[in-house]
């Protein structure tokens, strides 16, 4: 049974370092577009879209670290 749960954990582990780093990606992006002097409609949408993702996946992030 230790070993079921040392197994799980290690599995929200990675998957919790993998969200983070996903995390991290959208916010070199985010920063990245942000340094534009303007956008166009479709950086604009892209911008929009990266932002929810953040959010999904900070939601996520907060969800494991309960977990674990």
């Amino acid at each position: 049974m230790k070993q079921a749960v040392s197994s799980l954990r290690g599995g929200l582990a990675h998957q919790l370092s993998s969200i983070e780093a996903q995390h991290r990606q959208l916010e070199e992006r985010v920063e990245e577009l942000g340094r534009r002097p303007f956008l166009t409609p479709r950086e604009q949408l892209e911008l929009a879209e990266i932002k929810k993702h953040k959010l999904r996946a900070k939601d996520e992030i907060t969800a494991l670290r309960r977990v674990l």
